[in-house]
């Protein structure tokens, strides 16, 4: 539902609509997220292709409406928590869906439970070996002086082939998971899809393909991967498909969406601050907090949403019943009383691990672990091998307000 609010610099944000996706696919949205924190951090806008709704753009309020789910709810019967009403459907009509992270207490802890193991600390480090032995493969098949799309080369590739992994999808249809996770979270009118009627048909044939492979586990070994979990757990095992698709596709853009456009991220974010990749070089301990800076700087998802069950306030913004309530990530990462210099990128911040882009509270970021292992481990083979990747061309943006990604990037190694 791109419909394009058109806001000049000057406007005031009375006329601002923030969730138009051209400010993020255009690098416009940053100084009005600026603005709106020093003038109204809880700002209403009142005429928007998604209806009208708060945006809540403080790190400290985003984290007090996160952490408040009482007030504050996810669930996919209110709309979820995608600004975009359409990507949970209509409960009333034929496509209507609903994940773990789409549900509120009670229901919510069980079906989390279901999968939470995957990424335990004793699961991560089984995976260590099979993530690093990948990276190598692909970085050594990579065209050293030649010009190449290190998205779809790099990113696209190495979360792909981990999220086959997780949930032991055949390989060579890997590139299936790449293609339902853009599905999932594109504007229902953008190139990606097209129409919401096409994006409902491609999200069917996700859950046909799924619905097949959870049949074949429900009786099988007990194997360590989600569709098995899914399959033989007693709370999802006979979940209706409305909740078994919604759970695929909070996994499938969990495990790709996220860590392949902090991936992207790190490469434009040495690019623009290159004294930090010098840095890095000199000081190779840095590289955990590296990574937690990348997730700050980038957020890879740009929003969370929720809707407000009770009349309730935000700071001293009276906030009523049934109100939409988007929380802007890309903003509290952005906010200046709590990073020093926010809108730089330096690997050496004190609190780079305080990064709003996990969230906050019960539904926190399941595999925020094993994204910063993803790219830690690349980086560290990076370091290994090439003296720095130089961005050659124009680099294209996600058209999205959710997914703060990247569709393009060419590059060239030098070694």
């Amino acid at each position: 539902m791109s419909e394009s609010i058109q806001v000049s610099e000057q406007a005031s944000l009375a006329d601002l609509n923030p969730a138009d996706p051209k400010l993020f696919s255009e690098e416009r949205i940053l100084p009005f997220f600026k603005q709106m924190r020093a003038e109204q951090p809880v700002h209403y806008c009142k005429d928007s292709a998604y209806g009208p709704f708060w945006s809540v753009t403080r790190y400290k309020d985003i984290m007090a409406v996160d952490k408040n789910h009482q007030e504050f709810s996810s669930d996919a019967h209110y709309g979820g928590i995608m600004i975009d009403d359409d990507i949970v459907g209509d409960v009333n009509g034929d496509f209507f869906v609903q994940s773990f992270i789409t549900m509120d207490p009670p229901e919510h802890g069980p079906q989390r439970k279901a999968v939470s193991k995957i990424v335990a600390p004793g699961s991560l480090a089984s995976f260590e070996g099979l993530i690093r032995g990948r990276t190598q493969t692909l970085l050594d098949s990579l065209p050293v002086g030649e010009e190449f799309d290190w998205v779809d080369s790099v990113s696209i590739e190495l979360t792909t082939m981990m999220l086959a992994s997780l949930f032991d999808f055949p390989f060579e249809d890997r590139r299936l998971l790449t293609r339902w996770s853009d599905v999932t979270t594109a504007e229902a009118d953008s190139p990606i899809v097209g129409s919401q009627e096409q994006r409902i048909a491609e999200l069917m044939e996700c859950l046909a393909y799924f619905k097949r492979l959870k049949e074949e586990r429900r009786d099988g070994p007990p194997n360590f991967d989600l569709v098995t979990m899914l399959a033989q757990d007693a709370v999802t095992a006979d979940q209706p498909d409305s909740q078994f698709l919604g759970n695929l596709m909070l996994l499938i853009v969990g495990g790709n969406d996220t860590t392949r456009n902090t991936m992207s991220a790190s490469i434009n974010a040495f690019n623009q601050f290159p004294q930090q990749l010098e840095m890095l070089r000199a000081r190779p301990e840095l590289i955990n907090n590296m990574v937690s800076e990348v997730v700050r700087w980038q957020t890879p998802l740009s929003h969370m949403r929720r809707t407000a069950v009770v009349d309730t306030h935000i700071g001293s913004q009276p906030v009523k019943k049934g109100d939409k309530v988007v929380m802007w990530y890309y903003s509290g990462n952005r906010d200046e009383t709590v990073f020093t210099d926010a809108d730089a990128f330096d690997i050496t911040r004190k609190n780079a691990r305080s990064t709003i882009s996990f969230g906050f509270g019960l539904h926190r970021c399941l595999g925020m672990r094993l994204a910063e292992m993803q790219m830690r481990i690349l980086w560290e083979e990076i370091l290994q091998r090439w003296q720095r990747i130089e961005i050659v061309g124009d680099v294209e943006r996600v058209e999205s307000n959710f997914v703060n990604g990247y569709a393009k990037m060419p590059v060239r190694i030098v070694r």
